[in-house]
């Protein structure tokens, strides 16, 4: 191997790159549109009189659906491909998004912001289309790069949505500016179908031989799988209890959605096991097996990591604003300085995972997270202020980039099936967020920090039962013939 071909060239708008920036992009397009509406929850508030509760409501609800969401997404794009899946999303998207701009009621708003929760789902597309594209070596730089970019679009929104309703002036502009960005991903959708391919020329796009789940590969696999799906079910039903608590639903009402969310897991399982009932009378060939405990870990260590991440960036303006006594907008610049990490944060995960080994890295940049959060549970008013801002940039880097290192090693699980377990893994973050939130409600802010230190620790302990993957698996062909594959 040349030393060229290791290297990425970022500068570059042809080929793999290509496909990398093109592919960023369209998840910064899904970040802006469904992060727009909270720089503008003010304007919101004023022009519809919505209470407190309400809005909390609806900060609810934009992330509820994304949790079951990235799990169909999964699975719709290693059947169809990422990019007829990405350009269908944004199609969506901007529909969603001119419903939302639109809205001449509360019932309305929340019904756009529960639905536009799907768009949320458009990162795990994103990890298979880069995983069909970029050899092994650079598999972490480039999946890092990915989720960097594309996840300051949240930022994006932040800066330039309230710019653009002030802009157009009167009660209307935040319609205008929540509009535009669904305009934007509408647009978009074209522009990326006819500008990328599923894979490079003469490669081929292995799908699953099943629909409808995960395929797994032994008899403790299927049990694991179905104990794996447990805390999703638990996160939803703990977002209904959550709304429940704000009295915006009635007890009645949230029995029903509990129950609901009983009925579904049982179907769940169900087709689970159909899917893989041939194992419990044939074994699967050791050759064509994988590890399902690499997608327990991976999705623990996502959990406490992106999990931490957002729950984190939603208190820390609070937590500066309390402790320092700053004003509003100077504590908001210091929480947003934990986000803005992450640009860089989520690449240097890829790359040290690619340089020095995906186990050990991940099993160091958690250890790290973890002492950076115990850091932070120590921080008093007595602290030099800048002191308190470096610690928190540092525990983000280490966060982000053990984040980075998690979807490095996604993709060289089992290829064909690269969709559904992103969408697994990316749906564990969202329920680590979730379960974090809750228990901030609860508890101060130094405990908060050392339960998420405690948390990134189990983790870092449960990432050491991980194993190196290969540049090369064996995937199934639709005929049943076997053939190795290398991650080009």
């Amino acid at each position: 191997m040349s030393k060229n071909s290791a290297q990425l060239d970022l500068l570059s708008f042809t080929g793999k790159t290509k496909i990398l920036h093109m592919t960023w992009m369209a998840f910064f397009i899904t970040f802006l549109v469904w992060f727009n509406h909270a720089p503008l929850l003010l304007a919101i508030q004023a022009s519809f009189g919505l209470s407190e509760q309400q809005i909390k409501t609806l900060l609810i609800l934009n992330v509820a659906l994304t949790i079951p969401a990235r799990i169909v997404v999964g699975m719709l794009v290693d059947s169809f491909g990422p990019r007829n899946v990405y350009s269908v999303l944004l199609v969506i998207t901007g529909f969603l998004c001119l419903f939302f701009s639109l809205a001449t009621s509360f019932e309305m708003l929340a019904l756009a912001r529960f639905l536009l929760g799907f768009v949320g789902a458009g990162f795990v597309i994103g990890i298979r289309m880069i995983s069909e594209w970029f050899p092994a070596r650079q598999m972490g730089l480039a999946e890092g790069v990915y989720k960097g970019l594309g996840n300051i679009g949240s930022a994006a929104a932040a800066i330039s949505l309230p710019t653009l309703a002030l802009v157009v002036g009167g009660d209307d502009g935040w319609r205008y500016a929540t509009g535009l960005t669904g305009a934007i991903a509408f647009v978009y959708a074209f522009i990326y179908y006819f500008s990328v391919t599923d894979t490079p020329a003469g490669s081929t796009y292995f799908k699953p031989n099943k629909s409808g789940g995960l395929e797994v590969t032994s008899k403790k696999d299927v049990v694991l799988y179905l104990l794996v799906n447990i805390p999703m079910y638990g996160a939803l039903a703990l977002l209904a209890w959550k709304v429940s608590s704000l009295g915006l639903i009635s007890i009645t009402t949230l029995y029903i959605i509990d129950a609901v969310l009983v009925a579904i897991f049982v179907l769940q399982c169900r087709k689970i096991y159909s899917l893989n009932v041939q194992i419990f009378s044939k074994p699967v060939d050791k050759l064509q097996q994988y590890k399902f405990k690499q997608v327990a870990i991976l999705s623990i260590a996502y959990a406490v990591t992106f999990g931490s991440e957002l729950a984190v960036v939603s208190m820390l303006p609070m937590f500066f604003q309390n402790t320092f006594a700053v004003p509003v907008a100077l504590a908001g610049v210091f929480g947003a300085c934990f986000a803005a990490v992450d640009i860089g944060s989520c690449p240097s995960g890829g790359w040290i995972s690619d340089k020095f080994g995906r186990k050990k890295s991940l099993v160091i940049l958690l250890i790290g997270a973890a002492i950076g959060f115990f850091v932070l549970s120590t921080i008093t008013s007595d602290w030099p202020i800048a002191l308190a801002v470096a610690a928190m940039m540092c525990s983000s880097f280490f966060l982000g980039s053990a984040a980075g290192c998690v979807f490095a090693v996604v993709p060289l699980i089992r290829r064909s099936l690269t969709g559904q377990i992103a969408g697994i893994v990316g749906a564990y973050g969202n329920i680590g967020a979730v379960v974090l939130l809750t228990v901030f409600s609860f508890v101060s802010t130094p405990v908060f920090f050392l339960t998420i230190a405690g948390c990134i620790a189990l983790a870092a302990m449960a990432a050491m039962w991980l194993e190196e993957p290969k540049s090369s698996m064996f995937e199934v062909l639709p005929d049943g013939s076997v053939q190795m594959v290398e991650m080009h």
